[in-house]
């Protein structure tokens, strides 16, 4: 498939795990989730770099968009989706975010799509995401998610109802118009909140029924430890805690294992996120 289409259909599966998705054809079905806590203390070291050298605002977001990244660079079977019961490869990778226009209580939110490529590093993906940001935080419906929505609940409910089944339908059979699925946020390679922004633990979030996305990470917040060190004494550590909820139909679970065993390191140790990987795994066809 071309690089316009969402993805290329995985063909060399073994027929046992071509077999998954029509067992299991439910998304939530397929769902598992982890937990994890994370040491930050090199995390936190590094973000202070980085806001020293300029990028203000500079976060654990970022830190967490990075090592995603870079996993998804080695690792591309975890950038895959399910669909019409097929298992396809991602073009590109596609992170899904809910914003606030301000952080007030009533304040209206929208989601944003934030489009990388696995050269992309934590500098690139902060530039990215602070241009998307600035673009989505005006007044008003300010991207075109919003504009789509607005223009569908107008519809009368029943009618609605129609639509939005038409919509799957289409996107089960592979025509759903690609310009849609780049304003879905049900579609792309991972839906990510930062609960730790509202000063509360990660929550085990559904994976979502529309759409493709495979997987859903949720972002807790910061907190310190006090734990005896080699010699005895007492340590001050700094974690955070992740949920992530994944749909277990696009990899084996020794290939999400290897994926997230990497992931860890990386956010334990950020500085390799500065450069860009020399070469880019291929995913299987």
């Amino acid at each position: 498939m071309g690089k316009k289409s969402e993805g290329r259909k995985i063909k060399s599966r073994a027929p046992m795990d071509s077999m998954m998705p029509f067992i299991m054809p439910s998304r939530n079905d397929s769902a598992n989730s982890f937990s994890s806590p994370i040491e930050i203390t090199k995390s936190e070291q590094y973000i202070h770099k980085k806001r020293e050298e300029g990028l203000a605002g500079f976060g654990m977001m970022h830190v967490f968009m990075a090592a995603y990244v870079r996993v998804i660079s080695e690792y591309p079977g975890l950038n895959r989706f399910i669909r019409g019961q097929r298992l396809y490869a991602r073009n590109g990778i596609e992170i899904c975010l809910t914003i606030k226009k301000e952080m007030k209580l009533n304040a209206p939110e929208t989601v944003v799509k934030l489009f990388l490529t696995p050269y992309d590093t934590s500098d690139t993906i902060y530039e990215k995401l602070k241009v998307l940001l600035e673009e989505n935080r005006k007044e008003g419906d300010q991207n075109d998610m919003d504009v789509a929505a607005r223009a569908f609940i107008k519809l009368p409910g029943f009618f609605l109802k129609f639509v939005i089944w038409l919509l799957k339908v289409l996107d089960y059979i592979k025509l759903l118009p690609r310009f849609l699925t780049k304003l879905s946020p049900f579609h792309g390679s991972i839906f990510i909140t930062n609960l730790g922004s509202l000063g509360i633990p990660p929550v085990r979030h559904h994976l979502y029924e529309f759409g493709n996305l495979p997987l859903f990470l949720a972002i807790g917040k910061k907190y310190s430890k006090y734990e005896l060190n080699k010699t005895g004494e007492a340590e001050k550590k700094r974690y955070i805690d992740f949920v992530l909820t994944l749909d277990e139909r696009i990899c084996d679970g020794h290939y999400f294992a290897r994926g997230f065993k990497r992931f860890k390191r990386l956010l334990e140790n950020p500085e390799e996120l500065d450069i860009a990987p020399e070469t880019v795994t291929e995913d299987i066809r």
